[in-house]
């Protein structure tokens, strides 16, 4: 036998070149939620970042509209400028920390300052998912790094996941609720019983929606956030322009009701499935309203929190849990990033994780989001009709129509609004958008059916 020469058991010194590196110093874009979240906890938790880290991580400029303000919260040791130009290519600045927001200025800050050799970290998901091809591909030029793990569910680290904890595996599906504003409004319909005006309004007054809600409530915000998943979970451009996106606006609350009646909540899912079906390969890539079974992990997820389920071949189903939405939680994430990049140090570009997960040349430019027409789930329809005596009807006409009915139901008298007629409830098997589309446009024309008919997808997300 060999035996190896005694070795002892005392750590290795480091070298002086690793205990003297410099602080990474950071420039910063921004001062509001997410920049003076970031400022406070990095200075909370210095040392334990520092040691994390293995140097130090110093905020030396930000960039704001209110100079009073931003002195106010970073003291009178950071430089200010209300320039943010001067910020993304300051000459002592290592890393852009872009938390301004929006999508036209924070480009061309974010493209100057990878042009002048900075590593970017930003929350931004409506800047990545409109130009994060072209700032990627800057990114790699310019041989930087591009951090965003706080644009997807803030505080889980889903990003880092699908990278890093999961690379083994070939991902078939993500799926989760990932905008805290929408689920905290579905929560209030279904527990309070009230309208989505309602629960809206209230979430507006403690603070969980916008004065202008828009890009919540119509599903925008979890479109921009799927499509990031999408592109690190298979290897594809991000492709928010090709997502099919449906909010939660036009839902009712008899259907909040009706799916309870079922065994069901409704939540808002952003859902990213890769399906090969013979030659053709392509990715499911939306967001929608959807029943899930009131049994699953999903279904339990309440108020503004997100959940993140991933499934992989080898690690089967697995599911990331926490805040979706706040200041210190987005500096986790924030913060998190800018570590990754202090530890960067000395790394060749090619040997550091990809900004989607797959190497440039492995990233799949062929692979297509799938339209509409071809996405496959169950579905669940409510059809009001003039006569509680016409459910056969309805079914029998579904059937007839390619539909594969499961279960037909009338909906209990105590869901119903005062005078409402009686409600078919209707689930199927899993079925091509299309098919279900022409059936209901048949339907409509049914001398049974009483006013328009109500589709939903259901998901249940096996493992």
């Amino acid at each position: 036998m060999y035996r190896d020469p005694v070795q002892s058991l005392e750590a290795p010194s480091l070298p002086s070149s690793a205990t003297a590196l410099r602080p990474l110093r950071v420039g910063m874009i921004g001062i509001g939620t997410v920049g003076e979240g970031t400022f406070r906890v990095l200075a909370r938790n210095q040392a334990l970042i520092a040691a994390r880290a293995g140097r130090g991580i110093k905020l030396v400029v930000v960039c704001a509209r209110s100079l009073a303000r931003a002195m106010s919260v970073v003291g009178k040791d950071v430089a200010l400028t209300n320039d943010p130009m001067q910020v993304a290519t300051h000459p002592d600045v290592d890393v852009l920390v872009e938390a301004a927001g929006g999508t036209g200025p924070a480009r061309d800050w974010v493209l100057a300052a990878i042009r002048a050799g900075k590593h970017v970290v930003t929350a931004n998901k409506a800047l990545l998912a409109e130009h994060g091809n072209e700032i990627f591909a800057a990114a790699r030029q310019h041989g930087v790094a591009v951090a965003y793990e706080g644009a997807v569910a803030v505080s889980i680290p889903i990003v880092k996941a699908l990278r890093e904890g999961l690379t083994a595996n070939r991902i078939e599906w993500v799926a989760g609720i990932i905008n805290g504003t929408t689920n905290f409004i579905l929560s209030k319909m279904r527990d309070e019983g009230v309208g989505f005006a309602e629960a809206l309004a209230q979430a507006q007054a403690l603070g969980y929606a916008e004065a202008d809600p828009t890009f919540d409530i119509e599903g925008v915000d979890a479109a921009h956030k799927i499509s990031l998943l999408a592109a690190n979970a298979f290897g594809m451009p991000v492709r928010f322009a090709d997502a099919q996106v449906e909010g939660i606006t036009t839902l009712q609350g008899l259907d909040v009701a009706c799916a309870e009646q079922l065994g069901y909540r409704i939540k808002l899912l952003g859902v990213a499935k890769r399906r090969k079906e013979g030659d053709t390969e392509g990715v499911e890539l939306r967001v929608q309203p959807a029943l899930v079974p009131a049994a699953h992990l999903l279904a339990h997820v309440n108020g503004s929190m997100n959940a993140v389920m991933v499934k992989g071949d080898a690690s089967g189903v697995t599911m990331y849990y926490g805040a979706g939405a706040g200041s210190e939680q987005t500096a986790s994430a924030v913060i998190a990033d800018l570590v990754d990049v202090a530890r960067l140090d000395g790394t060749h570009a090619a040997q550091r994780v990809p900004h989607l997960g797959f190497h440039p040349h492995a990233v799949d430019e062929q692979l297509a989001v799938l339209p509409r027409a071809a996405v496959h789930t169950r579905h669940y329809l409510r059809v009001p009709v003039h006569s509680a005596q016409q459910i056969e009807a309805v079914g029998a006409w579904l059937a007839a129509q390619q539909v594969p009915v499961l279960q037909v139901a009338l909906a209990h008298d105590k869901a119903l609004p005062l005078g409402s007629g009686p409600q078919v409830l209707v689930l199927t098997d899993a079925v091509a958008q299309a098919t279900v589309d022409l059936a209901v446009h048949a339907l409509a024309a049914h001398p049974a059916v009483a006013g328009p008919v109500v589709t939903l997808r259901v998901e249940t997300l096996e493992g």
